[in-house]
């Protein structure tokens, strides 16, 4: 998992620099440069060669610097990997993931990159997406396919055409997917990078989309509009009150753990074993943000 905030991954096209040199100055943890649906068939060479600009020009700060390619299928994978990978992304990300077998062809070929590059081996990470019915019944072979695996990223609206499913507001047609891909993440000690919302206007309900990824576990969310940097990694991050509430829940299980006493009530609360997990998990998400210094 990343020792780095992935509150949002931020899509730009690959073929606009002047909106990558925006996105740079705009503090959002991760910035994903877009090989694929966000650049016209026509324009993929001339995206490659504003990628590489970027990442051999451009200060990224903080931000983690992410390409995402072309799928396997398309045919155009293998050169934007002989393209980018010599560039040194921090990681590739690879979109409409159908089965663990495209990851090892994926991770294979940056490896052997790296070393035709003098890149150290697994330097480059590898984040997945899934938005087919064929990768989500093959999460769990996906999942644990490769040790450069690093997330799942949940792609609604590709998942929802694929299934012919109506997009909903309630996303009722894709919450099984959703829930089945941070169950496979977590499992398999990977990060989940939430999907997308698509209305850049509506902060409420960006909001409440992305309070309902923390609810059920996501470290993360995709987003495709500056606008949503700020809202989204705020809820990501946990609230002062939060931190304060995990600390003072650890410490008390701790000092009745001395005491020979598993579980005790806060507030009329019960307070064991799992409410102390979720607790530090809390302080995990506080610290990979940088509001502590360390987790507990």
């Amino acid at each position: 998992m990343s020792t780095s905030p992935r509150r949002a991954i931020l899509y730009m096209p690959g073929d606009d620099g002047h909106k990558i040199r925006k996105a740079i100055t705009l503090g959002v943890d991760s910035i994903c440069m877009d090989l694929e649906d966000g650049v016209a068939a026509g324009k993929k060479q001339i995206a490659r060669q504003t990628i590489v600009d970027a990442l051999t020009t451009l200060d990224f700060a903080h931000s983690e610097k992410l390409v995402r390619i072309n799928a396997i299928e398309s045919g155009l994978a293998e050169e934007d990997l002989e393209t980018i990978v010599p560039h040194r992304p921090h990681g590739i990300v690879l979109p409409k993931v159908r089965n663990a077998h495209q990851i090892q062809w994926v991770s294979k070929k940056i490896s052997e990159l790296e070393q035709a590059s003098g890149i150290p081996e697994g330097e480059t990470t590898l984040l997945a997406i899934i938005e087919t019915a064929q990768g989500i019944v093959n999460l769990r072979d996906i999942a644990q396919a490769d040790a450069r695996l690093s997330a799942l990223i949940f792609g609604a609206e590709d998942l929802a055409g694929d299934l012919g499913a109506t997009r909903t507001p309630q996303g009722t047609e894709i919450f099984y997917a959703r829930s089945a891909v941070v169950i496979h993440a977590k499992a398999y000690g990977l990060e989940a990078i939430d999907m997308i919302y698509t209305d850049f206007h509506d902060e409420s309900g960006l909001r409440r989309e992305a309070s309902e990824a923390v609810q059920m576990g996501y470290s993360g969310k995709q987003i495709i509009h500056p606008n949503q940097v700020r809202p989204v990694q705020e809820v990501f991050t946990p609230s002062d009150e939060q931190i304060a509430r995990a600390l003072e829940i650890i410490r008390l299980y701790e000092d009745h753990v001395e005491k020979g006493v598993g579980a005790f009530a806060i507030d009329g609360k019960l307070i064991d074993a799992p409410v102390v997990r979720a607790a530090r998990q809390v302080l995990a998400r506080a610290s990979v943000a940088g509001k502590i210094n360390t987790s507990m």
